[in-house]
């Protein structure tokens, strides 16, 4: 997904690339929302949705604008302060218990962060803070998603993500409108596709399993990257 960001916004800002990103997504998974006759809608969490989505717009704007702004890998070696704030967030909220060769995977992947970032001898420029408030944000909607889990089916969780953050990058884009070409429109239906299916699969395994086992597995996605 974030490779296919990055090569949109070769072309489009990222306003755009939000609004098809999320847009053609929800289209992606219309099909199943009309099978089960908008069932899939059912939630008595429809606050907690809104929420999460609230804060999903911050955090995608700034991660999409720092992709396009940070080489990929860095962006994703960076972005491993998520599991490490969500681990810290789990324990306090969820009452989640963190065992030793979980921690021992969190403090390696956080040594490794500080190697890539280099603090005190490279500058930390704009990107580098988008990222991070980027990953900030997108640690507490993750603690919401596991949250909504215990309550709600992953399509449920994503159906309304997708109908939230389409109607707010709609607003948002309309006023920063760029026209794709081909290529483009391409690449974000792609990155639609990865999207979605990045994004069902997070829901499926905050409800299978607690968020600090889950989150060292977040690291593979440098190899990725």
């Amino acid at each position: 997904m974030g490779a296919f960001v990055k090569l949109a916004q070769e072309e489009i800002n990222v306003y755009t690339v939000g609004f098809l990103r999320f847009g053609l997504g929800l289209i992606i998974i219309s099909p199943y929302i009309f099978y089960t006759n908008f069932h899939v809608f059912k939630s008595k969490n429809l606050k907690l949705h809104f929420l999460r989505s609230s804060l999903n717009c911050p955090a995608m704007y700034l991660g999409f604008s720092a992709v396009a702004l940070v080489p990929l890998e860095k962006f994703t070696a960076i972005y491993f302060i998520v599991p490490l704030l969500v681990t810290i967030l789990a324990i306090i909220f969820l009452k989640e218990k963190i065992y030793f060769f979980r921690t021992s995977a969190l403090i390696i992947g956080l040594i490794g962060v500080l190697i890539m970032l280099r603090p005190g001898i490279i500058n930390i420029d704009i990107g580098i803070h988008m990222v991070i408030l980027s990953a900030l944000i997108w640690s507490i909607c993750i603690i919401l998603t596991k949250t909504l889990a215990k309550d709600d089916s992953s399509i449920t969780i994503l159906t309304y993500q997708s109908c939230f953050m389409t109607v707010f990058t709609f607003i948002i884009g309309y006023f920063f409108w760029q026209t794709p070409s081909i290529k483009t429109f391409l690449y974000l239906f792609f990155s639609a596709v990865c999207g979605t299916i990045f994004h069902i699969s997070l829901n499926h395994a905050y409800k299978l399993v607690d968020l600090t086992l889950a989150q060292p597995f977040s690291f593979l996605s440098l190899v990725w990257g």
